[in-house]
């Protein structure tokens, strides 16, 4: 998948494409016309950095509602002859949900639509899951024979069926499809079901791969002979260190983290530092500065991984490196630092996005530690992560660092997070907004009475109506 192309957070089309607030508000504010073109854009070439955890299509659900939006834009790019030729899920993945959330409000066209790929379309399963959530159990039953056709009855097909039943997000559908009484459709889904299940067993039952022998030795052998071949074990591995290990081993495994092959030496400092031993840190920052990259993450991720006030002294001390193990320990700072270390937290946070920009993952922690230690004097450089970052996660979680350090945020940026496309966002903006703000009032109405609307959301907003509005 190409990276999307985000256009500036001031236009239109940059403020759909970030899930923001003020996009819906731009939106309704703008030409229909000129909305619309913005609105398919986003939804016909998906604009998240991580398609997987963010959320858009509840948001561009409900702007297509609000604009009374056709679905031919969306309908052109399913069942265009790219779809037999690009089968990620991620080309068709956006429209299809924002096809499902428009059916739950009622709209038939994509409902239809949503039927007519899920018998027609590559990406058919995620088109079948968002029916099975919306549609009558007649429109499912109908969609069994087109599905079912898809596998052909040869044991290589039944396998394939076998395998797609049992995997199935959503289940209701196979279910109905069961009590079919047609051979071809009900006899065919029930051996399925069972066959699934015999495999669920069995993948239970037999060993998952190798495993190391009961000695310390035997671990390290493990973890590097994984590393030769490209798995990365540090973990498991220091993990059967702590069932095999003895107080009498721990000599060999401090050699092993000082200058062992890289796979034994990454484990042994996962399991050193995981026990805190006090030998550890001095280890870490050997690692961090030798030759091996492998090492090098390996001592960062153990380092990141460390509790206690050690560990945390020793923060103070490395935060000012220009390296990986700099930046972590800005994070640890940033996590479980004191009051002292809110001057270095919020350096860190400057020279992160000097750097590396707004969307540099190591944002996520020092936004949040921002919030954390209440840092005042963040609040300039939070409201600049907020407007111009891609990811719809860290712009949540720089609304929650804004609510602890920005004065201005409930009549700011509090007011437009009630539209944002992530529901913490929303949350965190029915908690904080003004209420004496007109739009927000007629907001907080209008979600607490939304079918669609996650609980905790709900939750909050009716917890704001109460005491401060009228309804």
């Amino acid at each position: 998948m190409f990276e999307p192309v985000i256009a500036p957070s001031g236009t239109l089309l940059g403020l759909l494409q970030r899930g923001r607030g003020d996009g819906t508000l731009h939106a309704l504010a703008a030409p229909r016309a000129e909305a619309l073109a913005a609105l398919n854009h986003c939804v016909l070439h998906d604009p998240r950095q991580d398609w997987q955890v963010e959320n858009r299509s509840l948001y561009y659900a409900r702007l297509y509602l609000d604009l009374h939006g056709g679905l031919t834009e969306i309908e052109t790019h399913l069942f265009g002859a790219e779809d037999h030729f690009d089968t990620e899920e991620n080309r068709t993945g956006l429209a299809l949900a924002v096809l499902g959330h428009l059916a739950s409000y009622g709209r038939q066209d994509a409902l239809v639509l949503l039927r007519r790929y899920a018998a027609t379309g590559t990406n058919w399963a995620w088109a079948l899951d968002e029916l099975a959530l919306r549609d009558d159990d007649a429109g499912l039953r109908a969609l069994a024979v087109p599905v079912l056709a898809r596998f052909p009855a040869t044991p290589e097909g039944d396998a394939e069926l076998a395998s797609t039943v049992r995997d199935a997000f959503e289940p209701r559908p196979w279910r109905l499809w069961a009590e079919d009484q047609r051979d071809a459709v009900g006899a065919r889904v029930r051996a399925a079901q069972e066959q699934g299940s015999f495999d669920r067993w069995q993948r239970q039952m037999r060993p998952s791969g190798p495993r190391p022998g009961w000695s310390v030795q035997a671990v390290f052998d493990w973890a590097q002979e994984g590393l030769e071949r490209g798995a990365v074990l540090h973990g498991p591995a220091a993990r059967c260190l702590t069932a095999v290990a003895g107080p009498e081993d721990r000599p060999v495994i401090v050699e092993a983290a000082r200058s062992g092959p890289d796979g034994a030496r990454c484990a042994a400092l996962h399991y050193l530092a995981e026990s805190r031993d006090p030998v550890v840190l001095d280890l870490v920052e050997a690692a961090a500065g030798s030759g091996s990259r492998t090492v090098a993450e390996a001592a960062v991720a153990a380092f990141e991984r460390m509790c206690g006030e050690a560990a945390v002294d020793r923060a103070r001390g490395w935060v000012h490196r220009p390296d990986a193990l700099g930046a972590a320990a800005a994070g640890v700072l940033a996590s479980r630092g004191g009051a002292q270390d809110a001057m270095l937290v919020l350096g860190a946070l400057r020279e992160t996005v000097r750097a590396e920009g707004p969307d540099a993952t190591a944002l996520y922690t020092l936004v949040d530690g921002a919030g954390r230690l209440g840092i005042a004097c963040a609040a300039p450089v939070l409201r600049h992560v907020y407007r111009e970052t891609a990811s719809s996660q860290l712009r949540g979680r720089t609304a929650r660092a804004l609510a602890a350090t920005d004065p201005t945020f409930p009549t700011g940026f509090a007011v437009e997070c009630l539209w944002d496309c992530e529901e913490t966002t929303r949350e965190v903006a029915a908690l904080h907004a003004e209420t004496g703000d007109v739009r927000v009032a007629e907001r907080l109405r209008r979600l607490a009475a939304d079918p669609a609307e996650e609980a905790e959301v709900q939750t909050a907003v009716r917890n704001r109506i109460g005491p401060d509005l009228q309804v």
